[in-house]
């Protein structure tokens, strides 16, 4: 399908249009309807970044829609494309029209958004989708009836705005069923109700919600940028929900993005955010701290620029990653799985430990598998969830599986037998 193109008119004033730019206060004007926000149209350096709380903006304020809905089988022509999100573009490619202005596919230099480069160099498996629906940030847990449940950040342009936290459940991870949106803002929010400024723009938008079956109920982990990260439990033990907050109703738990948990074996359940430079332990029933942050650090570090984003430079590149935590357990080995950039790819930097809290070693790449979690399925095998979230990728914002295993050493590597790949069998 030809990819739908929008001129790249740049009118988008992030200040004046949207009443956001200027000094930063604690009140301030309202949202005003960004009538000029076209893809492609240029953010203004000067906008209001604070996550001020901001009146709810008037209807049509963004064109996107706040849920990804329940999506559908991926077919041969699905298997590519998908979706790159973010402001002020949505780039789009896929069988369907879509009801908000798109950027193309290509770059500047001609380069497709889903290049496919780290399966034409053999870093990563030929992977497919597992279904085809809008989802960044994909997590998979086995729930108390043996199936799968999974969740991550729904809606057209998390960078905008979305309506809460959706659900899906399988008996096989290959087929999908839709069971909604679980919790909204409007519905069941507090502390994350309120719209904020962000980039210039009035925002409010879940990041990275997980779901984990923990002690006979559900838990959903969430974030909210320019807000903070907290933790949601099921009021009648049932995945669907309804969720209410497990502890810190009217407060984020701390700022930051990328919640997740850890529960060991020992029944300790610990609760880390964003680029694990601390870990909490939780009560038993998780209703609460059940002591201080805990600092965590490595053995050694991996001092290679190529390993890193830019922006980790002024650490002097001495920290686990920047975003996107997650932490498993395999005999008596600890995992713990931050985003950074290797040679620019979006993936696991993957580090190992003799304890939960530390400290870190031999960090390794997983490529382009960050921003999601690592799971063990009914029959044993491991998986890591999938997104697409760089040009080397051979698809975009779609959930995706990658089977792994495990090296000699405990590395962690892609297994050779890959049933969500292009010729594999699920």
């Amino acid at each position: 399908m030809a990819d739908p193109v929008i001129g790249r008119r740049g009118v988008l004033a992030g200040g004046a249009a949207l009443g956001l730019s200027g000094a930063v206060g604690a009140a301030g004007p309202g949202p005003v309807a960004p009538r000029g926000l076209l893809s492609g149209d240029r953010m203004d350096p000067a906008g209001d970044d604070s996550g001020r709380l901001l009146p709810p903006p008037p209807p049509g304020y963004w064109p996107y829609r706040g849920v990804s809905g329940p999506g559908r089988p991926v077919t041969a022509g699905s298997a590519r494309g998908g979706w790159v999100s973010g402001l002020p573009d949505v780039r789009y490619r896929g069988p369907d029209a879509v009801p908000y202005p798109v950027a193309p596919w290509k770059d500047a230099d001609g380069k497709d958004a889903d290049g496919g480069a780290m399966v034409r160099d053999r870093l990563l498996p030929p992977l497919r989708p597992i279904h085809d629906v809008h989802l960044r940030d994909p997590v998979i847990c086995v729930g108390h009836d043996g199936r799968y449940y999974m969740t991550g950040s729904g809606g057209d342009n998390i960078w905008a705005t979305n309506d809460g936290i959706e659900l899906w459940r399988s008996d096989d991870l290959a087929r999908w069923d839709y069971l909604g949106l679980v919790w909204s803002f409007d519905r069941d929010g507090t502390w994350e109700k309120p719209w904020r400024t962000r980039k210039g723009v009035a925002f409010r938008a879940v990041w990275a919600p997980e779901i984990h079956f923990i002690g006979g109920n559900y838990y959903l982990t969430h974030s909210v940028s320019r807000a903070g990260v907290g933790l949601l439990r099921s009021a009648t033990g049932r995945p669907e929900g309804p969720y209410v907050h497990a502890f810190s109703p009217t407060k984020p738990i701390r700022s930051g993005i990328d919640a997740t948990l850890f529960a060991d074996r020992d029944g300790s359940v610990w609760f880390v955010a964003g680029s694990a430079d601390e870990i909490l332990p939780l009560k038993p029933d998780l209703s609460g701290a059940a002591g201080p942050w805990v600092p965590m650090t490595a053995v050694a570090w991996d001092l290679d620029p190529r390993h890193h984003r830019r922006e980790c430079a002024a650490k002097g590149y001495r920290h686990l990653g920047y975003e996107g935590a997650t932490m498993f357990r395999r005999g008596d080995i600890y995992y713990l799985g931050v985003v950074d950039r290797y040679d620019d790819r979006y993936s696991w930097a993957m580090w190992m430990s003799d304890r939960p809290t530390g400290p870190w070693r031999d960090r390794h790449e997983v490529p382009g598998c960050g921003g999601g979690n690592v799971f063990r399925d009914r029959r044993g095998r491991w998986w890591t969830t999938f997104f697409g979230n760089d040009d080397a990728s051979p698809f975009r914002e779609k959930p995706g599986l990658a089977r792994i295993d495990f090296a000699p050493d405990g590395r962690v590597r892609f297994a050779k037998d890959q049933p969500f790949a292009t010729g594999g069998r699920a």
